[in-house]
């Protein structure tokens, strides 16, 4: 992955700071050069025009208070809250850059792990896992002063359940809070969407993103969301060439998206087919664990790594700190069920086709047609497909993911399928997939 790319990482929090010369390399990149020639008030506006960067952060222990704090480059406004199930502790600031190097990982006091990463346009997270119920003491921003840096300041006290009932009710989360955690990128267009009745409009979902880094392949450090994005990038470009569709991506760069604000973006823009693309992994995975899988909705997964890997997906949401508990359940409605049967067999039908182009082009899972209950293919009117890319636990899968050459190839073997699926679509009505 290229060193100039800011990246989410899953880190274990324990007591650190980032080396000296991780914040002199990044300081120096805003003062020297044009600022050494500015007049002090054009240096700090170029600085301030930039994101703040956090370069360390540290974690103290006392008795049953942890105590966590990162060193800024300049101060930025902070929100934080507590949610449980899992209990953790999210914190909301102005869009800053992470130079933080990760340590080894080790738990220490009430924190578990901490993620971070860009939540959405202009605003960063840092999402917490906590040890076990705790309350928030302190949540603050410090100016800093000569020889101490500005920093985020987050004390931590130890309770029980009962307790942390207590401290939600008593500090409920305010409704620009809520506002906050489901506020998301929205919709990107190639071309834009005027009006009904244009080419056909396809959706591309690269997974994960922003504060959720989905898996990371152990042999090189590549994450997940980077190697689907680059992915879906060529076949936005591929399948936009030539004017024979619109494309709408979910993301266009490394930030987070909710499931559900995937699925919507799909449904409100009236799409006609829905890509999920995403990069498996498998604990204990040896080199026989390769290849390329596609996945469609069902209500019992087909096997049980299907639904092993459903539950790993659809916990995006919960990595990313969103609060899940007032989520409203799924409508039920006849027609929608109509519907449904019939999308679900034009799903299966482009799964089909799509695994026999891709079959010509690169390696394919031994078992490479499967399905599950994953939350982002829930579209009841949309055709809709979750492609596993390959498995970043495999060193020669991961060499093929990460390679230019692959992703031109196998992208010209997915826009084939698309070509195919519209064709069928406009001879007539949906015939039942064929079986496997």
């Amino acid at each position: 992955m290229g060193a100039g790319r800011i990246i989410a990482v899953v880190v274990a929090a324990l007591g650190w700071a980032v080396a000296s010369s991780a914040s002199a390399q990044t300081t120096g990149s805003l003062t020297t050069g044009a600022a050494a020639r500015a007049t002090p008030a054009a240096a700090e506006a170029a600085r301030t025009s930039l994101p703040a960067v956090v370069v360390a952060a540290h974690v103290g222990v006392e008795g049953q208070r942890t105590r966590l704090t990162f060193d800024l480059t300049r101060p930025v406004e902070m929100r934080a809250f507590a949610l449980a199930d899992p209990y953790r502790v999210i914190v909301d600031l102005d869009e800053v850059n992470f130079h933080i190097a990760p340590p080894q990982a080790q738990s220490r006091g009430l924190v578990k792990t901490f993620r971070f990463g860009l939540f959405a346009p202009g605003k960063s997270r840092i999402v917490i896992e906590l040890t076990g119920p705790a309350t928030i003491e302190r949540a603050l921003t410090i100016e800093g002063g000569e020889g101490t840096p500005p920093r985020l300041h987050l004390d931590l006290v130890r309770t029980d359940a009962d307790g942390f009932r207590r401290a939600m009710t008593e500090r409920a989360v305010s409704n620009i809070a809520r506002r906050g955690d489901r506020e998301t990128l929205g919709p990107r267009l190639s071309p834009r969407v005027e009006e009904d009745g244009g080419p056909p409009l396809i959706v591309i979902d690269p997974g994960h993103g922003g504060i959720d880094p989905g898996a990371i392949a152990p042999s090189t450090g590549d994450e997940e969301k980077m190697i689907v994005l680059d992915f879906a990038k060529v076949l936005r470009d591929k399948l936009a060439a030539g004017g024979r569709y619109r494309v709408l991506m979910t993301r266009d760069r490394d930030i987070f998206v909710p499931l559900a604000d995937r699925v919507r973006m799909a449904r409100d823009a009236r799409a006609q087919l829905f890509i999920s693309v995403h990069a498996d992994s498998i604990r204990g995975a040896n080199e026989n664990a390769r290849g390329v899988t596609v996945y469609t909705l069902s209500d019992r997964a087909s096997d049980a790594d299907s639904e092993r890997l459903a539950e790993r997906e659809n916990k995006a949401d919960a990595i990313a700190g969103l609060d899940l508990s007032e989520e409203p359940s799924e409508v039920a409605d006849i027609l929608i069920d109509l519907t449904r049967r019939e999308t679900r067999i034009y799903s299966a039908n482009f799964a089909r086709t799509l695994a026999g182009e891709m079959r010509q082009v690169t390696r394919m899972h031994t078992l490479p047609l499967r399905s599950a209950g994953f939350q982002v293919l829930r579209a009841h009117d949309i055709p809709s497909v979750l492609v596993e890319l390959g498995f970043v636990t495999s060193r020669r899968d991961v060499e093929m993911l990460t390679s230019a050459i692959w992703r031109e190839r196998t992208a010209d073997s997915v826009s084939k399928a698309v070509d195919q699926f519209f064709a069928a679509r406009n001879r007539g009505p949906v015939a039942p997939a064929a079986r496997r």
